[in-house]
C-alpha cells in the first residue's frame, strides 16, 4: 500500500475515531457531527505531513511505532480544540467527545496496524483457525533451545525465516538473567537462566522434548561461562551448538537465516576486540589489491574480506599451485563480479615478482607469504632468510618501485626477543620494512600477531587431529603460553592497521599489534579441547609432555623490551622503538644473503642473529640488564 492510499485510511479512520466518540459521548450525534468529523480529520492531515507516521511499513510495527501514533493522535486532537474554537463549532459535551475521540483514533490506527503485522506473520490465521489448544512443538522437526536474553531471542523469533521455521520448533530459551524467568516471547517461554541450564534440559527431556540443537545468540565469553565440560557433554550427546552467522560472513553469500556450527576456535579464544571494519571497507572499496600468500590461512581469510569489501581488482599470488586453486575458486563461487588474477609465483624471485608488480599495479598490497613453523625453519635457516627476510624485501621493493599506495607486512610475536631462526627472520623483516618507508611515497605497515587459531599447523588444529585419532594429545612444556587470537580478527586488526596508518600524515613509527589479553596455557588449552569433546582428560585421552623443541619458548611477548607501547585505538597497541634503530646496510645483507643462497647454515645463522642482537642492543644505548641477551639456538 502507497503512502497516500496510507494517509487517506489514515483520514477516513479520524473521521471515524470523531462520529464513534461523539455518540459514545452524547448516545447520539448532533447537528454539527459532519463538519466536525471533517475538520478533526484535516488535524489528522496535518499532523500526519509534520509527524509523516506512514512512513512506518505496517507490517513490522513495533513499540516505537506505537509511541508515534499516540503522538500522532495527540498531535490532532491538540490542533482540532483551536481549529473549533476559531470555526465557532458547537461541540456538544466536548471534553469527553474529544477525549474520547483522541483515544479512538490512536486504537483504530494501531488495531489496523497490528492486524497487518499478525496477517504477515501468519499469527492471526493460525488464531482464528487453531480450534484447540496445540498439543506442543511438532515431532517433525528438530527442537531448538535457544540461549539468550529476552531481547535477543525476541529479536530472532521476530525476524526467523520461514524457511528455519521448517527446520526447528523452539522449545523454550535459557536467559543469562534470572529476572526474565517465566517471560513468554511469542509463545516460548523463558525456562530459566544459566545456573538452572541443567536442570532445564533435564525438564525438557522428561517431557519428550529434548533438543537437537542450542541455538547460542550470546557472545562467546558467556558461551564459555557455561563450562569446556558441559559443553563437551552437549556434543558427546549429539546436540549441535549452534550460532547466527557473523556479519563478514553475510558478505560471503550466507543467509541471515543459515545457522552456523560454532567451532572450537570460537569457544577456545577470549572474548573478541570489538574492531571497527568500516575503516578498512573504505580504504579497500574501488582500489588495485595485491595478496602475497593468498592460500594460506591468513591470506586466504584477507581475500575473502578484501573481496567482501569492494575491491576493483583482487590479485591473489602464491607459490603453492594447490593452494591457489582452493583459494580462487572460493572467490569465485562467493564474488564472482570480483575482477581477479590468479598468479603463481615465489616472492623469493625477484625479477619473476617485478614483472607481476608490473603488470598487477597494485594499490594496495598486503604481504602474508612467509615460512612460520619453528622447528621447520629451524631445521632449514637458510630457506627462512630466503623466504622471510629476501622475499619480503624483494616485495617491499616491487611495492615502491609501481608507485603502490601501501604495503602492510605480517610480523609474528616470534619476532620478540627472538629464541627461533623464524622469530629472527621475521624481527629482521620488520627493520628492513621500516627502512623501506624511508624511502618513496609507499607507506609501510607492520602488524603483529599472536597465535592464530584454526590456521594451518597451529597448535589447537594438531591438538584436534590428535583427539580424533584417540590421543596422547602432546604439549612441550607443562608452563608453556601463548597468547591467541581468531583468523577473522587477526585479519580485521591488518585491514584496521593499514586504515590507521593511512590516515596519518607520517609514516607510522612502530609496530601495530592487537591487546590480547591474558596468554593461555597450552595445557589447560589441552584439557579444554577434551572437554569440549565430550572426554576426560587423562583418562580418555592421556596429555603427554615431550619437552621444548628447538628454537621454542616458554611464554612469548608482543611488544619488546626496548620498544614503548600506546593504546592506538580499542584494542589496538603501538609498539614503537625508544630510539631509532641502527640501518642495515647493504654490506651485511649481501654477506647474509650470499651465506643463505650457498646453503651455509651455520654461517647464515650466526650473521642473521649477529644482526638481531645489534639491532636490539643498538635501539636503547648501550647494552643493559634490562635487555634480555639474545640466546642463540644450537643447530638440531
Amino acid at each position: 500500500m502507497g503512502r497516500t492510499s496510507k494517509i487517506t485510511v489514515h483520514l477516513l479512520l479520524a473521521m471515524l475515531a470523531w462520529v464513534a466518540g461523539e455518540t459514545l459521548a452524547n448516545g447520539r450525534l448532533s447537528g454539527p457531527s459532519l463538519k466536525l468529523a471533517l475538520v478533526f480529520s484535516a488535524c489528522a492531515l496535518v499532523a500526519e505531513l509534520f509527524l509523516q507516521v506512514e512512513r512506518a511499513p505496517w507490517r513490522f510495527l513495533s513499540v516505537g511505532d506505537m509511541v508515534r501514533l499516540a503522538r500522532s493522535a495527540a498531535a490532532t486532537t491538540a490542533l482540532f480544540i483551536p481549529t473549533a474554537i476559531v470555526t465557532h463549532l458547537t461541540i456538544t459535551s466536548a471534553p469527553r467527545a474529544i477525549l474520547l475521540a483522541m483515544i479512538l483514533d490512536f486504537v483504530f490506527l494501531a488495531s489496523l496496524r497490528i492486524a497487518r503485522r499478525a496477517l504477515n506473520e501468519g499469527s492471526l490465521t493460525d488464531s482464528l483457525l487453531r480450534l484447540r489448544p496445540s498439543k506442543g512443538p511438532s515431532t517433525s522437526r528438530g527442537r531448538l533451545l535457544i540461549v539468550g536474553s529476552a531481547s535477543e531471542s525476541d529479536a530472532f523469533l521476530r525476524s526467523t525465516p520461514s524457511g528455519l521455521l521448517h527446520r526447528y520448533t523452539t522449545v523454550g530459551i535459557i536467559s543469562p538473567q534470572e529476572h526474565e524467568i517465566g517471560e513468554e516471547l511469542r509463545g516460548v517461554c523463558v525456562l530459566g537462566d544459566f545456573k538452572r541450564f541443567d536442570a532445564v534440559l533435564t525438564r525438557l527431556r522428561e517431557s519428550g522434548l529434548g533438543p537437537a540443537a542450542v541455538l547460542f545468540l550470546v557472545q562467546p565469553a558467556a558461551i564459555t561461562a557455561l563450562g569446556a565440560e558441559r559443553l563437551g557433554r552437549l556434543k558427546g550427546e549429539g546436540i549441535r551448538l549452534l550460532r547466527q552467522p557473523a556479519v563478514i560472513e553475510l558478505s560471503y553469500g550466507v543467509s541471515a537465516g543459515d545457522l552456523r556450527e560454532i567451532s572450537l576456535q570460537e569457544l577456545l579464544t577470549r572474548p573478541p576486540v570489538g574492531l571497527e571494519f568500516e575503516p578498512g571497507r573504505i580504504l579497500v572499496a574501488g582500489r588495485r589489491v595485491l595478496i602475497t600468500g593468498a592460500g594460506g590461512s591468513i591470506g586466504s581469510e584477507i581475500s575473502r574480506q578484501i573481496a567482501a569489501c569492494g575491491c576493483s581488482h583482487l590479485t591473489l599470488l602464491d607459490s603453492s599451485e594447490a593452494a591457489l586453486f582452493r583459494v580462487s575458486r572460493e572467490i569465485e563461487e562467493y564474488w564472482p563480479k570480483t575482477l581477479r588474477s590468479d598468479v603463481l609465483c615465489d616472492i623469493r624471485d625477484n625479477e619473476r615478482l617485478k614483472e607481476v608488480f608490473g603488470d598487477e599495479k597494485p594499490d594496495l598490497v598486503f604481504h602474508a607469504a612467509a615460512l612460520k613453523h619453528v622447528p621447520l625453519v629451524e631445521a632449514h635457516p637458510c630457506e627462512g632468510i630466503r623466504t622471510n627476510v629476501f622475499g619480503a624485501l624483494n616485495v617491499a621493493e616491487a611495492s615502491r618501485n609501481i608507485g603502490a599506495t601501501h604495503m602492510a607486512f605480517i610480523s609474528t610475536d616470534k619476532a620478540v626477543n627472538p629464541s627461533s631462526v623464524m622469530g629472527a627472520t621475521k624481527r629482521l623483516a620488520e627493520i628492513l620494512i621500516r627502512q623501506a618507508g624511508a624511502k618513496g611515497k609507499t607507506r609501510f605497515s607492520i602488524v603483529r600477531f599472536g597465535n592464530v587459531l584454526g590456521s594451518a599447523g597451529s597448535v589447537a588444529t594438531v591438538f584436534q587431529q590428535q583427539i580424533e585419532r584417540g590421543g596422547p594429545v602432546t604439549v612441550t612444556h607443562e608452563d608453556m603460553e601463548r597468547y591467541f587470537m581468531t583468523i577473522p580478527e587477526a585479519v580485521q586488526l591488518v585491514l584496521r592497521a593499514v586504515a590507521m596508518s593511512a590516515a596519518r600524515s607520517e609514516p607510522e613509527p612502530g609496530v601495530l599489534t592487537l591487546e590480547m589479553g591474558e596468554p593461555v596455557k597450552i595445557v589447560d588449552l589441552a584439557r579444554r579441547m577434551i572437554e569440549l569433546q565430550g572426554l576426560v582428560p587423562d583418562k580418555d585421552i592421556e596429555i603427554r609432555i615431550i619437552g621444548l623443541r628447538p628454537g621454542e619458548k616458554i611464554t612469548e611477548e608482543l611488544v619488546d623490551v626496548n620498544e614503548e607501547q600506546r593504546m592506538r585505538a580499542p584494542g589496538v597497541v603501538e609498539a614503537s622503538p625508544r630510539l631509532v634503530p641502527p640501518l642495515i646496510n647493504a654490506d651485511d645483507l649481501d654477506r647474509l644473503r650470499a651465506e643463505a643462497m650457498a646453503g651455509d647454515q651455520i654461517r647464515a645463522r650466526d650473521t642473521l642473529f649477529g644482526l638481531i642482537e645489534r639491532i636490539r642492543s643498538g635501539i636503547d644505548l648501550p647494552m643493559t640488564e634490562n635487555v634480555t641477551p639474545l640466546r642463540r639456538p644450537r643447530m638440531p
